[in-house]
């Protein structure tokens, strides 16, 4: 498995989220994930929360209510190999509502 920590945007929103591929890494991952229904099969399968570990955690993008959440988890699992820790995930771009994503805030004084 392997955790990114993302910064998700939208209009009035910050959410700082912990997305984890949930493709194991070893024998004892494959094992427990498996138990889970996991595929493991090395295609996409991100689970993203908040990162303060409130609220809700799943897999399926489809789950979560709302436009920002949805949108942002999709966009996250066919855009997984290219995101590092602390990218910013926009969904106003991913709508096409603005072409410039928001700097994170991290770099704001």
């Amino acid at each position: 498995m392997k955790a990114k920590a993302l910064e998700i945007r939208d209009h009035g929103t910050f959410i700082p989220a912990l997305a984890v591929d949930m493709n194991p890494a070893d024998d004892a991952q494959r094992y427990l994930l498996r138990r889970c229904g996991h595929s493991c099969d090395g295609s996409p399968n991100v689970i993203i929360t908040r990162l303060d570990g409130s609220g809700q955690a799943t897999n399926d993008p489809y789950a979560w209510s709302g436009r920002t959440w949805p949108n942002a988890h999709d966009w996250i699992i066919r855009h997984w190999n290219e995101l590092k820790d602390g990218d910013v995930v926009d969904v106003r771009v991913i709508l096409g509502e603005t072409q410039e994503p928001a700097v994170s805030e991290r770099y704001e004084t």
